[in-house]
């Protein structure tokens, strides 16, 4: 049985071996990296490794809160929409057993390939214009407020750094690292498992961990690149893959970097793991990123009013 509430999908909707084209390639995933593909086993946690006494933790959130129309002297019309986003980082002291919001940040944007079109005044709410390549299909727009989401958890995340770290801290982003992994002692957090990217044999080894154990690092040839590895998280149903989440690093770490990183993650991350009682998307949605989650999306504001903001701003725009 799934732990995963199902409204939110599968932990793990990769495809399988059988699929085919589906499958991982060698030419793509360099499974040699710590140990030879031929020796892949769980590998337990070491007793000389300690976590790093603070931890933050990132994420952001979006909302779309109307879509827009704009119609152009030639009698063009493009399609916009207007969304809000959130970032927010929580400091975890785990010496002292305390977590606390160290940063949160709102934006707010129009997204249009429309020439003509500017910000947007709602009522007290402003929504930047955020002009897109293309013709700006509607279907296309919700995926371009991905980049200044995460433009925003760079910023915030190197805000809540400064002055906040002692240099040995360990950044977790709650994603994959993509464009982020420029930032220092930074690990992706990949909860949902969208791809297999290991072969029969080597999967097996990620289906058999233990609660506390991880795989290998392995190399990814993908367009983002980087070094990866499964972990298992305690909490989980027995399912496969219930409590396996796969971590990353930035690709212009060393390999010994990275098998650090590795080492870190797994006296560190199983503490926050939650539980089904508390989350239905338990263990993977880790305590703090989900208490994060509702707070950022407490501060995006009421969609309803925001709405109503948009509809008079656009008939008085007329």
């Amino acid at each position: 049985m799934d732990a995963w509430d199902p409204s939110y999908g599968s932990s793990f909707e990769g495809a399988s071996e059988a699929d085919g084209p589906a499958s991982p390639s060698s030419a793509q995933v360099d499974t040699d990296v710590e140990v030879p593909a031929a020796e892949w086993a769980p590998i337990d946690v070491s007793p000389s490794v300690r976590a790093p006494s603070v931890v933050f933790l990132v994420d952001g959130v979006r909302r779309n809160d109307a879509g827009l129309w704009t119609s152009e002297e030639d009698g063009t019309s493009y399609a916009g929409l207007a969304a809000s986003y959130a970032a927010g980082v929580v400091r975890c002291d785990l010496g002292k057993g305390a977590a606390s919001l160290v940063g949160a940040r709102v934006a707010r944007g129009l997204f249009t390939a429309s020439p003509s079109a500017g910000d947007v005044q709602a009522g007290s709410v402003r929504y930047e214009i955020h002009r897109i390549s293309g013709t700006g299909e509607a279907s296309k727009l919700p995926a371009a407020v991905q980049a200044p989401l995460t433009a925003l958890e760079i910023d915030i995340s190197a805000a809540a750094r400064d002055g906040g770290s002692d240099g040995t801290d360990l950044l977790v982003v709650d994603g994959p690292l993509r464009n982020r992994r420029q930032l220092p002692r930074t690990i992706g957090y990949v909860k949902t498992q969208q791809k297999q990217y290991l072969p029969g044999p080597l999967t097996a080894v990620v289906t058999a961990l233990k609660p506390g154990q991880r795989t290998p690092v392995f190399h990814l040839g993908t367009v983002w690149g980087g070094w990866s590895w499964y972990l298992r998280l305690p909490g989980a149903s027995g399912a496969p893959w219930s409590g396996i989440v796969r971590l990353e690093c930035s690709p212009d770490l060393t390999p010994d970097q990275a098998i650090e990183l590795a080492e870190i993650s797994v006296v560190t991350l199983p503490r926050f793991a939650s539980s089904a009682y508390k989350d239905p998307r338990a263990p993977q949605n880790l305590v703090p990123i989900a208490g994060l989650e509702r707070r950022l999306r407490g501060m995006l504001g009421d969609a309803r009013v925001l709405h109503r903001a948009l509809t008079l701003a656009t008939v008085r725009g007329r």
